[in-house]
């Protein structure tokens, strides 16, 4: 209910950071839970109510390999960074960096260390890098813990091509629609604040374990105006997936890649492997938050940190003029995410 009273005094004020998408996410998530909480019981009482701080339990050893990292950035005055990664059996892990803080800590907590055990990295590292970690503990969402008895040491990364990362791409994209739609209804892990790419208030320490992320291999064919912003359309297995910028925060770069990466449909020659959140409604779309580099697919780009540059895209696509991108006007259009 916070969320939504957030959420319309920024739409009230004409609050530039302010999404309807996300409006329209925190009233659902109101009213579902009002709906389900009459007749709950047991478990799922328990659940609707909302949680304490979840314990960590002790995980043995883990290699893990970096997959990508997002800013965090709430109206609720937190912000930081979360780097996911994935272990040899595909399972993902969350290392956070969510503290009180603006934009400027968003961008900043990229470059600033963070301790697993007796090894820091930054989350720009890690995200690309490894980890060889014994004595973990992890919370029932992934968090991976950082007490005095885990110890942990860097590793070689994998590209996203290699195993164990590859598998994730490997899982048909109507059961990777379908398990993020379902993790969308389960209402104890959807209490979300606006303009925070997908996780949950303060650290994210009751995020949803990356349920609700997609793994795509992607054409972009185009784009389309809609009235939260211009979406990229891609093609993904013969379905048309509309791919859309996770935050529109001026100090984020996510809107000036996303324009830099529709010029890829002009020269039609992008073929990217995406990670995208899944946002429900009834032009579903996908926020995009990293792809594989234009020019070198074993690379790749975390699109709410890294700035892309004209020098990134193929020839024909960064000498193309600006204006040129296919457009399709904001009328319905068949729709995977």
């Amino acid at each position: 209910a916070v969320a939504v009273v957030t959420a319309l005094r920024a739409a009230r004020a004409a609050d530039p950071a302010h999404r309807l998408s996300d409006l329209g996410a925190a009233l659902r998530d109101v009213l579902l839970l009002a709906h389900r909480l009459p007749d709950a019981t047991g478990p799922e009482l328990a659940g609707l109510r909302g949680r304490v701080r979840q314990p960590y339990s002790p995980d043995g050893s883990l290699r893990l390999y970096g997959l990508f990292a997002e800013p965090v950035l709430t109206t609720t005055g937190y912000a930081g960074t979360v780097t996911w990664t994935v272990d040899t059996a595909g399972r993902l892990y969350t290392v956070p960096d969510v503290a009180p803080g603006g934009a400027e800590r968003a961008t900043g907590s990229a470059d600033r260390a963070v301790r697993i055990g007796d090894t820091s990295l930054t989350p720009r590292e890690l995200s690309r890098a490894g980890l060889a970690v014994s004595g973990a503990t992890v919370s029932p969402t992934g968090r991976l813990g950082a007490g005095t008895g885990v110890r942990a040491v860097r590793a070689p990364g994998a590209s996203w091509y290699a195993e164990p990362l590859d598998r994730l791409w490997a899982v048909p994209v109507a059961e990777q629609v379908a398990r993020a739609l379902a993790s969308d209804l389960d209402v104890p892990n959807a209490h979300r604040t606006p303009h925070t790419t997908g996780r949950t208030e303060r650290d994210g320490e009751n995020g949803r374990d990356g349920q609700d992320l997609l793994f795509l291999d992607v054409t972009l064919v185009g784009t389309v105006r809609e009235a939260a912003g211009e979406c990229l359309l891609a093609d993904c297995d013969g379905l048309t997936v509309r791919l859309a910028a996770a935050h529109d925060d001026p100090a984020l770069p996510h809107r000036e890649n996303l324009r830099l990466l529709a010029r890829l449909a002009f020269a039609r020659s992008a073929r990217l492997r995406v990670v995208a959140r899944l946002t429900p409604a009834p032009q579903a779309r996908a926020l995009l938050l990293a792809a594989s580099h234009p020019t070198d697919p074993d690379s790749r780009i975390d699109l709410g940190l890294d700035r892309l540059r004209r020098a990134d895209l193929p020839a024909e696509a960064a000498s193309g003029p600006a204006g040129d991108t296919p457009t399709t006007p904001s009328a319905p259009a068949a729709t995977a995410a």
